[in-house]
């Protein structure tokens, strides 16, 4: 009978350390998952000020361009004169 008490015992310690086990991992991989999440709104916030530099020093490239073109033609006679 004693043995009987003292396997039902390990059983539910075995039991007791499973769900421990299975708590932990859940908290784990909800961690996980939280951070991964994340790091994805991270780069996406990244890539939108990326895109944001990038449209920017185009506009600025293209207006700078536009400039010395102008520029060139309105002096253009005196320049290659």
């Amino acid at each position: 009978m004693k043995d009987d008490e003292r396997t039902q015992q390990l059983l539910q310690e075995i039991r007791d350390a499973q769900r421990e086990q299975l708590a932990e991992y859940r908290r784990v991989t909800q961690q996980s998952l939280d951070l991964q999440q994340r790091a994805v709104a991270r780069q996406e916030q990244a890539t939108r000020l990326y895109k944001g530099i990038v449209a920017f020093g185009g506009g600025l490239v293209a207006a700078l361009l536009g400039l010395l073109m102008y520029l060139l033609l309105r002096w253009s006679h005196y320049l290659f004169h």
